[in-house]
């Protein structure tokens, strides 16, 4: 609405404007090489505007035909850059659904059309790696390393096909280098992390963690919980070599975290030792509310090494009144009431457990038997039922179980990767349960089966020049043996029948009507 005004008013001064010239008449004359040209005020004017027009188109002319060069080459270029921009989104789209053909095919293009750029470089990268050509992939990954902005994309690609070829020298390198670019990266962080962990470099571990927590790439609470694991792995190491500094580093740990059992357990004994009985006291008692454990409980009872088992069973009975509904209370109160020969006292912790045993209940029970009467006949039937029951909580990470904690996964490396969890089931189909009749099958120990894919490789220390000296293990993915799996047959009868023997006469056949009628006449 304002801009019709604003024209509204322009048109009506334009108007007024020639209205007063044309009112007032006059006559421009010009006397120029013996011409004599004379003419009116308005016919002047006009034909000044006509010529300024003049002018202006002539002008706009000779600039469009001077500039139609560079404008060619623009456009040519600008149909370059959209057909490689379009060769990127199909190279990319081909990657995401694993056509190999189309996105070898999509990089060449882009890179024809736009040259180096980092998205030319990634696309190539990505499809010599699908295309399984792990060489080019590294030398485009390479190539990444020339330009700031693609160094660190090149760094981790380069990290990437190092742990494909299992070389670990390399790809620690790779990810040292990453960090030193860019602290911020959590990539390289964690692969620190885990180098150093896995080679049981915790100072190496702590410093790379630090690092990561200064630069915000860990959240405050996970970073503070890591330390505590990484500085209690270097309590663990130093508890015979030097216990005033365990001591020490046990503590910080078990302050950073007081829910985390190890440094609790660890800086316990450690204060229990020195004779700092109160201190453990309350260490393992804070511990205790926060998450009852078997390993506070013995710490508990044993802090006082002239104790008697009478001793250590009151001292467990009062911790276990921080949690008297929790399983691991009564389990603490009956192996010490075991230990005590208390067995009434162990039968009464036991009982509320009974309705649905685990293994622990189970092995427990079948102590007690042998232990009170010695009846060898039913502790062999609790033992039996353990093997059956259900399991009990254990350390475990990253499927892998363990009968200690450890401050790193032996598999991947991360650090505070143990939970106490109840291990999961690892059987793959249904087992056969054989019958009361059926004949019986010695079980397997419990405990002492192990998955060979799941052993963790032995640790090594680091080379001087602080690069890990050993490889990493190959991938489940590219593994060759193959596990076939294992069904229980059923069992076979108790009494199949007599066994034939050739000297033993052939049984004696029954006489039959129909038989005798139907044999050809002699």
């Amino acid at each position: 609405m304002i801009r019709i005004l604003f024209f509204l008013a322009a048109v009506t001064l334009i108007a007024l404007g020639a209205a007063w010239i044309v009112d007032r008449p006059g006559e421009v004359v010009m006397t120029w090489q013996g011409w004599r040209i004379s003419t009116s005020v308005t016919v002047a004017l006009v034909a000044l505007l006509a010529l300024m027009a003049a002018m202006i188109v002539v002008w706009s002319l000779l600039r469009y035909f001077a500039s139609a060069p560079h404008r060619i080459s623009e456009y040519v270029h600008e149909r370059r850059q959209l057909r490689g921009w379009k060769a990127i989104s199909r190279g990319m789209i081909a990657v995401g659904t694993g056509n190999a053909h189309e996105a070898g095919r999509s990089a060449s293009s882009a890179r024809r059309l736009l040259g180096k750029e980092p998205l030319v470089l990634l696309l190539s990268a990505q499809a010599a790696q699908l295309g399984g050509d792990a060489q080019a992939a590294e030398a485009e990954f390479r190539n990444m390393l020339g330009h700031e902005d693609t160094k660190a994309l090149g760094l981790r690609g380069l990290y990437i096909e190092a742990r494909r070829r299992n070389d670990a020298v390399a790809a620690f390198s790779f990810a040292e280098e990453a960090a030193r670019t860019d602290p911020s990266l959590a990539w390289a962080g964690e692969a620190l992390i885990e180098f150093n962990s896995r080679n049981g470099a915790w100072d190496g571990a702590l410093e790379a963690l630090n690092r990561q927590i200064e630069a915000g790439a860990v959240s405050k609470v996970e970073g503070k919980r890591q330390r505590a694991a990484l500085i209690t792995a270097q309590a663990m190491e130093s508890e015979l070599t030097n216990p005033a500094r365990a001591r020490e580093l046990a503590a910080q740990a078990a302050k950073l975290a007081p829910d985390l059992i190890p440094a609790v357990t660890l800086s316990a004994r450690l204060e229990g030792r020195e004779g700092n009985l109160r201190r453990a006291n309350k260490l393992v008692e804070k511990g205790w509310a926060l998450q009852p454990h078997p390993d506070l409980a013995e710490a508990y009872a044993l802090l006082s090494p002239g104790d008697t088992a009478r001793d250590r069973l009151k001292r467990v009975k009062s911790l276990a009144k921080k949690a008297p509904t929790n399983p691991e209370s009564m389990f603490a109160v009956a192996r010490a009431a075991i230990d005590a020969n208390d067995f009434k006292q162990a039968r009464e912790m036991l009982e509320p457990l009974l309705s649905d045993p685990t293994q622990r209940t189970c092995m427990l029970m079948a102590e007690i038997e042998a232990k009170e009467f010695g009846d060898h006949g039913k502790a062999r039937e609790w033992t039996a039922r353990a093997v059956r029951g259900k399991r009990d909580p254990a350390w475990v990470a990253d499927g892998y179980v363990s009968e200690r904690w450890l401050p790193a996964s032996p598999l991947t490396g991360k650090v505070n990767a143990f939970s106490w969890i109840v291990p999961p089931e690892s059987l793959g189909g249904p087992v056969l349960v054989q019958d009361a009749a059926a004949k019986p099958v010695t079980p397997m120990p419990a405990g002492k089966i192990e998955i060979e894919a799941l052993k963790p490789a032995p640790s090594k220390p680091l080379s001087p020049s602080g690069t890990a000296a050993e490889t990493l293990p190959r991938p489940k993915a590219e593994s060759k043996r193959a596990f076939s799996p294992v069904v229980a047959e059923p069992p076979l009868p108790d009494d199949p029948g007599p066994e034939l023997d050739g000297d033993a006469p052939a049984p004696r056949k029954r006489f039959s009507l129909l038989d005798w009628l139907a044999r050809p006449a002699s």
